[in-house]
């Protein structure tokens, strides 16, 4: 577990990468088309069973001294420009993570993991409506 440090004229300030994980994430879900962050297999069924309440879910960072890079996992809703979502999760993660830690974002890799498919009106039931 690798922490950040900043030299200051007090003393010196560590960032967990636990704590740029948690930033990225929380951005990055706050995307319009992210359905939500994929842990994998094993995450999702932690996630699904309530033992997993972690908020870096789907996200891996590495923290250098005064840099760093962040891989996104993530879940799409069905029917957005995949390409103009993960550009936008781009952007909002570099932003949050410098504005936040002082860290510089060299690169945000985002890995779409899924498309969530919201469930769609049956058909049969609107037309027995409009009868």
């Amino acid at each position: 577990m690798e922490k950040q440090a900043m030299g200051g004229t007090l003393g010196a300030i560590r960032i967990a990468d636990e704590v740029v994980e948690i930033i990225a994430g929380l951005a990055a879900s706050e995307v319009d088309g992210v359905a939500g962050m994929s842990g994998g297999f094993v995450g999702d069924l932690a996630h699904m069973l309530g033992r997993n309440k972690n908020l870096a879910k789907g996200v891996k960072v590495e923290v250098g001294e005064q840099e760093t890079a962040v891989d996104l996992f993530l879940v799409v809703e069905y029917g957005v420009s995949i390409p103009e979502v993960a550009v936008k999760v781009q952007e909002v993660v570099k932003d949050a993570i410098e504005s936040m830690t002082g860290l510089a974002v060299v690169e945000v890799n985002v890995h779409v993991q899924g498309v969530n498919f919201r469930a769609l009106p049956d058909k049969t039931e609107e037309e027995h409506r409009l009868k």
